[in-house]
């Protein structure tokens, strides 16, 4: 597939803050590289929540060959939410720059600058679900309980500094406050009322820099992956942290597993939720899945597995 002629233009939706400041610093490297394929850049920074969505209202999508996300989850998460409720049905390139760089981890995207830019630049694609709980969107994972909104309380230099591990610092200082939380769920494959610490809608595999959440999970299979962590034992916690290292806890007692297209969660408690690492709806929740919805660019079938 060649270059349509008639959309010369890329819009490049950037977070300077993410990797420690590290992309910014290759900002002209990027331009330098469409520019040589005669596509126009147009940068938008990821400097206020608003900002892409005013100028996503405004486009004509017929002049733009793609739209590019270079952050991490969250900035990820804000581009999609902002293309969503414009309409946009651009394809969509990932440069992930991110602390844990979840959905990036899916498709295998790589970390070095040039290997992005030849995917951006490149015609493989894939198709990905896209998950909406209330009025919001999501590529990855909807998250509500404790200890959710972790990434939300970490700090951005520590995120910067230490990466993925500043999760799981800010985590373990947070067990000791576990408080069991009840909630109905109401879906077609599980129904009933539950005691819970968290849980996780997933669409994609990793969340948290947990790499094997749902190991087997995929992006367009039309279903989200549920996966509930149930009151249990504080001694209990240990075991079931290695399983999840292991990618083998749904077999574990203490965790519901399951799969839907269509899910709906109540609490009498006040419960925190997060969306790809940005602060989340408030209860309840209602789940929809919009199948195969986004256009993502992605390696090809040369470039994986390859030293490329």
């Amino acid at each position: 597939m060649s270059i349509n002629p008639d959309r010369k233009k890329v819009l490049l939706f950037y977070n300077p803050n993410a990797g420690n400041g590290l992309f910014k610093t290759n900002l002209d490297v990027i331009i330098e590289r469409f520019q040589a394929k005669n596509l126009m850049v147009i940068p938008v920074r990821a400097s206020k929540a608003d900002a892409l969505e005013a100028v996503l209202s405004t486009i004509d999508q017929k002049e733009y060959r793609q739209i590019i996300a270079a952050g991490g989850d969250g900035t990820i998460n804000i581009c999609i939410n902002a293309m969503m409720q414009n309409n946009i049905n651009l394809p969509l390139a990932i440069f992930p720059a991110g602390t844990a760089n979840d959905f990036a981890y899916c498709l295998d995207l790589p970390l070095e600058i040039d290997r992005m830019i030849d995917i951006a630049l490149g015609t493989s694609f894939t198709y990905s679900d896209v998950g909406k709980v209330n009025s919001k969107y999501f590529l990855n994972v909807a998250a509500m309980g404790m200890l959710v909104d972790v990434s939300q309380k970490t700090d951005p230099d520590m995120k910067n500094t230490l990466g993925v591990i500043s999760y799981y610092i800010r985590g373990i200082a947070d067990v000791p406050n576990l408080k069991p939380i009840p909630i109905k769920i109401v879906s077609e494959e599980f129904s009933g009322e539950v005691r819970m610490y968290f849980m996780l809608v997933m669409n994609g595999r990793s969340a948290g820099g947990f790499k094997r959440i749902t190991p087997n999970a995929e992006i367009n299979d039309g279903l989200f992956d549920v996966i509930l962590f149930r009151e249990m034992p504080i001694i209990d916690f240990v075991p079931l942290l290695i399983d999840v290292l292991q990618g083998s806890h749904k077999q574990n007692k203490n965790i519901l597993y399951f799969k839907t297209n269509k899910l709906y969660i109540e609490s009498p408690n006040s419960v925190g939720t997060d969306i790809d690492g940005e602060k989340g709806e408030g209860f309840p929740l209602s789940f929809d899945l919009l199948p195969k919805r986004i256009k993502i660019y992605t390696l090809t079938n040369d470039q994986k597995g390859s030293n490329w």
